[in-house]
C-alpha cells in the first residue's frame, strides 16, 4: 500500500514506526492522509493512531528527527503535533468515545484500533495503514471505506443518527467533503441529517465557519451551499442567506429567486477567476469573452490582487460574491409601474456585512472591509454599461473600487446571469467598452488609490481654523471637482480651488 508514496515519506514513516516499536506502540498511519493516498490526492496532513499515549509517541519521533521540530502539546485532547518540513503530523492515542445528550465533548477512554476507527466520521476517513513490522503497509478497512472511495459516496461508519448527534459538525462535514471531493451522501446518511439539524446550535460559530469557508473554497461552492439549504443547516447556520430563497408574484410579476442566482453567481466568479471563457460559462452565449476581459483576468492571475491572492484563491472575493445580494429580502418592494425592486440592496447589503461577520467570528478588519466594498459597489460597472460612459463617472469608480477594481469587474461580469442571449451579448459588448474606457481615464489621471493634493491639515493651517464639519466639506468639495473634471488633478489647481471655495464655504457657516 505505501509503494506509491515519496521516498522522504517513506523515510518519515520509518521513522514513526520506530518510534512506536521501541515504546511498544502500534502504530498506523489514518484519516485523510490515507483517503487522499488512494484518491492520489496531494496530502502534508498526516494523522497518526497509536495503542498507546499519542504524546509519548509524538515526543519520541520528535527527538528522531532532523532538524528536530517543535512539538505542541494538547494534554487535555491526549493529543500532539509537530511540523516537519511541509508535514504536519498529528499524534493521537487510540481510543473509543461517548456523549452525553447535551454536549459534543466526549467522554474519552483507551481503546483499541477498532474504537478508533468506529469513533470516525465516514468509511473512506476511517481507513489505516499499518506501520508495524509484522504487516508493514496493509491496509484496514473495516467498514468498506475503500469501496464507497471508488463509488465516490459519504457514509458513516455506524448509525447514522448517533454520528451525527454525537458530532453535530459531521453534518457539516459531510457536505463539505460532498463539495470538495464531488462525492454523493449516502441516501441514509443524507436524510439523518435533517433528523439532527437542531444540534448543530451546540457547535461553536468558529467550527461552523471553518467549514463554511472550505465549502465556498472548492471548485463549484453551489454544491455545497445547496445540500446546505436542503438539508435544512443553512437556515439554522446562515439565515440571511437562507432568506434570499423563493419567488413571489404579483399581478403576474415575479423576480428571480436570489439564492439560486447567488450561487450562480459565486460559480461563475470561481470559474472567471480561474480564466475560463464565456462559452464554458454561459451556454446561451456564442461569442468568447471578449480579450480585454479575458486578458484581466489572466493578469490577474499572474498579479495577485488582495494580499497575495489570486482571485481564484481568494476567499474574500468568494464572500463578497457570496453576500453581493443579501440584502434583497429587507429592500423588496412591488411598484405598479416598475414591478419587483431591491432599491439601494448594494448600501443595505454592505452595512449588513459586519453584523454577519461578527456572528460567524469573521476577522472584522480589512477583509471585511474589502468585501463591504465589493458588495457596495457591485452593481456600479453594471450601471455604467447601461448608460453614455462618461469621464467623471469613470474617474468616480475608479477612486471608490481603487487596488480592487479588477475584483470588483469579475464579480459585476459574473453576476450578469441573464438567458437571454441577446441581453448578454449586449453586456459584454458594453463591458469591453467599459475596461476601455477605464484604462484610458486611469492612463491620464492616476486616480486608483488616489489621495486629493490638498490635506485637511492644510485646510486648517490656510483658514487658521480648527478641526471642524468645515474642513470636511473643503476637502470634499476638491475631490468632487478632481473627479467631476472641473479641475485638473494636479496641487496648483486644487490650492486655487480651495482659496476659492473656502471662502464661500466659510462665509456660509459664518451665516
Amino acid at each position: 500500500m505505501l509503494k506509491q508514496i515519496s521516498d522522504k515519506e517513506k523515510q518519515l514513516f520509518s521513522i514513526i514506526a520506530q518510534a512506536g516499536k521501541a515504546l511498544g506502540y502500534p502504530v498506523y498511519l489514518v484519516g485523510g492522509y490515507v483517503r487522499d493516498l488512494l484518491l492520489e490526492r496531494p496530502c502534508t496532513d498526516v494523522d497518526v493512531v497509536c495503542v498507546g499515549s499519542g504524546i509519548k509517541l509524538a515526543e519520541a519521533v520528535a527527538s528522531r528527527l532532523s532538524p528536530r521540530p517543535n512539538l505542541v502539546v494538547y494534554k487535555r485532547f491526549g493529543t500532539a503535533m509537530i511540523q516537519h518540513r511541509e508535514y504536519q503530523i498529528e499524534f493521537v492515542g487510540a481510543r473509543k468515545e461517548s456523549y452525553r445528550s447535551d454536549s459534543r465533548k466526549p467522554i474519552v477512554e483507551n481503546g483499541t484500533l477498532e474504537d478508533d476507527q468506529k469513533r470516525r466520521d465516514f468509511t473512506i476517513n476511517a481507513l489505516a495503514i499499518s506501520l508495524n513490522k509484522e504487516d508493514y503497509g496493509k491496509l484496514i478497512d473495516p467498514f468498506e471505506g475503500r469501496r464507497d472511495l471508488k463509488q465516490r459516496i459519504l457514509r458513516t461508519p455506524l448509525d447514522p443518527d448517533k454520528t451525527f448527534s454525537d458530532d453535530p459538525l459531521r453534518m457539516m462535514r459531510a457536505i463539505r467533503f460532498a463539495s470538495q471531493l464531488g462525492f454523493t451522501i449516502e441516501d441514509e446518511t443524507l436524510r439523518a441529517i435533517p433528523r439532527n439539524r437542531e444540534r448543530i446550535r451546540i457547535v461553536s460559530k468558529e467550527r461552523i465557519t471553518t467549514e463554511l469557508n472550505k465549502i465556498l473554497m472548492t471548485e463549484k461552492p453551489s454544491v455545497g451551499f445547496k445540500l446546505l439549504f436542503d438539508t435544512g443547516l443553512l437556515e439554522i447556520i446562515f439565515p440571511e442567506l437562507h432568506a434570499l430563497q423563493g419567488v413571489e408574484v404579483k399581478k403576474g410579476i415575479a423576480h428571480k429567486d436570489n439564492f439560486y442566482h447567488t450561487l450562480e453567481v459565486l460559480d461563475r466568479l470561481v470559474r472567471f477567476a480561474a480564466g475560463y471563457d464565456e462559452k464554458s460559462l454561459h451556454q446561451a452565449a456564442r461569442e468568447q469573452l471578449p480579450a480585454v476581459i479575458q486578458q484581466a483576468a489572466q493578469t490577474e492571475l499572474q498579479q495577485p490582487s488582495f494580499k497575495g491572492e489570486r482571485p481564484v484563491e481568494n476567499l474574500w472575493l468568494r464572500w463578497a460574491a457570496l453576500l453581493h445580494d443579501i440584502a434583497k429580502p429587507p429592500t423588496k418592494r412591488f411598484e405598479e409601474n416598475a414591478g419587483w425592486t431591491f432599491h439601494g440592496h448594494e448600501m443595505v447589503g454592505a452595512r449588513m456585512v459586519k453584523r454577519i461577520f461578527k456572528r460567524m467570528k469573521l476577522p472584522l478588519d480589512e477583509k471585511m472591509r474589502y468585501v463591504q466594498k465589493l458588495v457596495r459597489l457591485h452593481l456600479r460597472p453594471i450601471s455604467l454599461t447601461k448608460e453614455e460612459i462618461t469621464d467623471s463617472a469613470v474617474r468616480r469608480l475608479l477612486f471608490e473600487a481603487g487596488e480592487d477594481l479588477e475584483d470588483l469587474m469579475l464579480l459585476a461580469r459574473a453576476d450578469i446571469t441573464s438567458k437571454n442571449d441577446r441581453k448578454v451579448k449586449r453586456y459584454v459588448k458594453n463591458y469591453e467598452y467599459l475596461y476601455k474606457r477605464l484604462q484610458e481615464v486611469e492612463a491620464k489621471d492616476h486616480l486608483r488609490n488616489w489621495q486629493p493634493p490638498i490635506s485637511g491639515e492644510e485646510i486648517m493651517k490656510t483658514f487658521n481654523i480648527p478641526p471642524s464639519k468645515t474642513v470636511g466639506l473643503i476637502k470634499e468639495a476638491i475631490r468632487d471637482a478632481i473627479l467631476e473634471g472641473e479641475i485638473p488633478n494636479e496641487r496648483q489647481a486644487a490650492y486655487t480651488y480651495m482659496l476659492q471655495k473656502g471662502k464661500e464655504l466659510l462665509a456660509e457657516a459664518g451665516s
